[in-house]
This record gives structure tokens, sequence and C-alpha cells, in this order.
């Protein structure tokens, strides 16, 4: 674990309100093991250190753990109670205990577990503001990718479809300074 990146990361997500702002309404639906993941925090690191204000977001990742109720339908109402709270957003909710079908895995157990099976290191993150108001994170391949504008597979992910995406999210337009890795 590096302290430097940890400190840096909940600084950067604390002095930006619209984030912290939008993590009140995802923790204030006390959803078990609750996160919200992936562009939403790799677009802030990767705008701060490309000097830019921010990016705009395909949708807001909110996802969460829970084996009793894994259907698409609660995501589906989830996501509508997040519309009446905040229109504006594009939300994507998903239930972390049904994605391993998706996939093709094991049963996950965690959120942590779940996101080491997404497909980049420096998107498999996940932040939430707890009722403390502190910032947590998890990072199943730390923060270093991230911070240091690596694009490279996680070791668990199909490496066609990784490479399908990289060229599909044409990220080196907007942030010319990541270095992106194929395999």
């Amino acid at each position: 674990m590096n302290l430097e990146l940890e400190n840096e990361l909940i600084e950067i997500i604390e002095s930006d309100r619209w984030m912290i702002e939008i993590l009140k309404i995802v923790r204030d639906l006390k959803l078990n093991d609750c996160w919200i993941g992936a562009g939403f925090v790799r677009n802030k690191i990767w705008d701060k250190k490309h000097g830019k204000e921010r990016t705009e977001l395909n949708d807001i990742d909110v996802i969460y753990f829970d084996k009793s109720n894994p259907t698409k339908e609660y995501d589906s109402k989830i996501e509508a109670k997040l519309n009446e709270i905040n229109p504006k957003l594009n939300w994507s909710v998903k239930n972390q205990s049904r994605m391993h079908i998706r996939n093709g895995h094991e049963q996950y157990d965690t959120c942590k577990e779940a996101i080491s099976f997404w497909p980049e290191t420096a998107t498999s993150i996940a932040i939430r503001l707890n009722f403390k108001n502190q910032i947590e994170y998890i990072a199943p391949y730390g923060l270093e990718d991230l911070f240091n504008l690596l694009v490279k597979p996680t070791p668990k992910f199909d490496l066609t479809i990784y490479n399908s995406r990289i060229e599909k999210k044409k990220w080196k337009e907007k942030w010319n300074k990541i270095e992106i890795r194929t395999i």
C-alpha cells in the first residue's frame, strides 16, 4: 500500500464538492458493500494529472454486493430512485453478487473481489463515503497504475475484450499522457 498515493487520492476526492455530493447520495442508499467505481475515480485522477477540469462521464457506476436480491430488476429500482434524486446523471447500478455469471467465473464474495476482474488495473478502483464522512477505497491492484497514467489489463480479464475496449474508448485522445499497453 502506497500511503502517499492513498493520501493524494483522498485529498483529490475530498476537494471535489460534486463528487462528494454524489458519494453522499449513494451512501444514503445504505446498500451492502456499496461503492462508486471505474471512470468516476479514474477520470478524476487522469483529469487532475492532465490539468483538466472534468471530462464528461458516460455513467456513474454504482456497485454493491447483496446475495439476497441479485436481480436486474432490483438494480433498476435503485437506478430509478437515484434518478429521482438526481436525474441529470446517468446512473448504472450493478449488484456484483451476480456479475460472475455474465463473466463466466466462480461466485464473487465481495465487491473488491468482483472489481479484480474489471478490465484495466487503473479502472479497478472504487470509492465511497462512510457515515463519518471519510473517503474509503478499494483497489485490488493498488493505485500506482492509476496515478502513473498506465493502462494495462488486469491478470484476470479477457485480452480480446481488453484490446477492443482500448480501441473503442479512445482514451489517448482525451488524456495524451497516458501509456496504453496492448497485449
